[in-house]
Parts: C-alpha cells; sequence; structure tokens
C-alpha cells in the first residue's frame, strides 16, 4: 500500500492515463480519489469501478482552465477527506488533428488547456498542501517538452515544454515547504480523443522505427511512473523529468 492515507486529485482521469493512475492509487491504498474531468459519464464510471473494487473516490467536474472550478475541486476535495497530499495535472489536449500548425485559435486553446490548467492546478493545491506539511505534484508533459517533432501543431511542443520548466520553478520555490513537484514525459501511446495524425496506424509505425523497445506504452507503464513520483519512495526527487518514452529520446 504505497499511499495509504494519502488524498489525490487527478485531473482528466475519465478516461486514458488518468483514468488509469486514478484506479492504480485507490488500489495502493489511497485514503481517497478525486476524480476530476470535463467528461462527466465517464469520471463517474471510473469512480464506480474504483468503490467496487473496495477503494474510495469521488467525481468533480473540473474545466482546468477556470480558476473558480479550480478552487471548488480543491475545496471539494478538503471538505470530503480533510487533506490534499497528491495532484496529478493529467488534462491535456493534442496538437495533431489541426491542418493549420501555426492556427493562432489552437496555438491558445492549448496553451490555456495543457499549461495553464498545470499553473491554476498548482496555484490552488499549494496552500492547501502547505497546511497538512507538504505533498507531491506531478505534471504530465512530453516528449515533445524535450524536443521538437514535425507534424503537431507548434502549440504543444511549446505547452509541455512550459509544463516542463513550470515544473522545476515551483519545486524550487516550494521545496522547503516539502512540497515535490515533477514532471512526466510520455513518448507514443495509446491515441487520446484529441488525437489527429498521431493515431494514424501508418505515422504510427514511422514513429515506432525511432523506439528502442520497438514497441508503444501502455497506460498503466505511465501510470506506475506517476506512483512512484506521488509516493513516499520518491521523498528526495524533485524538479525531476520522468522520461516513459521506451527509448524515444535516447535514439
Amino acid at each position: 500500500m504505497r499511499l495509504k492515507d494519502k488524498v489525490a486529485l487527478v485531473t482528466g482521469a475519465a478516461n486514458g492515463m488518468g483514468a488509469a493512475t486514478a484506479r492504480l492509487f485507490a488500489r495502493e491504498g489511497a485514503k481517497g480519489v478525486v476524480v476530476a474531468d470535463v467528461l462527466d459519464a465517464p469520471g463517474k464510471e471510473v469512480v464506480a469501478a474504483i468503490e467496487k473494487a473496495g477503494g474510495h473516490a469521488i467525481f468533480v467536474h473540473l474545466d482546468v482552465t477556470n480558476e473558480a472550478a479550480w478552487q471548488a475541486a480543491i475545496d471539494k476535495t478538503l471538505a470530503t477527506y480533510g487533506r490534499l497530499d497528491i495532484l496529478v495535472n493529467n488534462a491535456g489536449i493534442s496538437g495533431s488533428a489541426a491542418e493549420d500548425l501555426f492556427a493562432t485559435d489552437l496555438w491558445n486553446k492549448l496553451m490555456t488547456i495543457n499549461a495553464t490548467g498545470v499553473f491554476l492546478g498548482t496555484k490552488y493545491a499549494v496552500p492547501a498542501m502547505k497546511k497538512t506539511g507538504g505533498g507531491s505534484i506531478i505534471n504530465l508533459s512530453s516528449v515533445s517538452g524535450i524536443v521538437g517533432q514535425p507534424g503537431i501543431h507548434v502549440g504543444y511542443n511549446a505547452s509541455k515544454g512550459a509544463v516542463r520548466a513550470l515544473t522545476k520553478s515551483i519545486a524550487v520555490q516550494h521545496g522547503r515547504d516539502r512540497i515535490r513537484v515533477n514532471s512526466v514525459h510520455p513518448g507514443l501511446m495509446p491515441p487520446m480523443i484529441t488525437s489527429g495524425r498521431t493515431a494514424d496506424p501508418a505515422n504510427r509505425a514511422k514513429t515506432l522505427k525511432g523506439v528502442a523497445l520497438g514497441r508503444a506504452g501502455e497506460v498503466d507503464e505511465v501510470a506506475y511512473a506517476i506512483l512512484f513520483l506521488a509516493s513516499d519512495e520518491a521523498s528526495y526527487v524533485t524538479g525531476a523529468e520522468l522520461v516513459v518514452d521506451g527509448g524515444w529520446t535516447a535514439m
């Protein structure tokens, strides 16, 4: 039970890596898991699955770009469980469905959801964590936050790069508050709901040629990386980047 008595809030937890992380946290003994998403029905299904397996979870409707919604989500967490120990800023959208890779409206949307959403979550989580002696924040960036790629809107790389730098900034500012902040950088994973070209089998086959392990990753493999950073096993890890890409950035 690596998260015994801990309370976690996971954004974008209705499906994919977020749902896998929420379920794993519950299996690892979390006192409570707050499943946060704009997708109500699938989010509530994740909660139901956790409770059926004997865990404890609640669903919170959360638009990560809405500051008032963030405050309400944190307030609900504290009212239900009395504390917040872990925040996983997972919610995000892909930039691979755009035809115009310099479309200004998509730039704004990518930056707002992928980067500002992380900023707002951190802004409201930090005070709650300070009250109970610290915590762990895990921000989902991407290999796209480390290197550039063709065929993806430039805002996706920029937003994930912003998450990478923001993570280090918050880690430095709040280390003395016993708040650890780290980023996770997945590589080729199952397509997101918002994926475009990156979901095309031909494009995925080309990408696989550059993956040292020769296969795409699974959402549970990312969830276990997040679990490590959330747990006390990572008590001396902050401001770090954990790359989960099968060796793609090493090629």
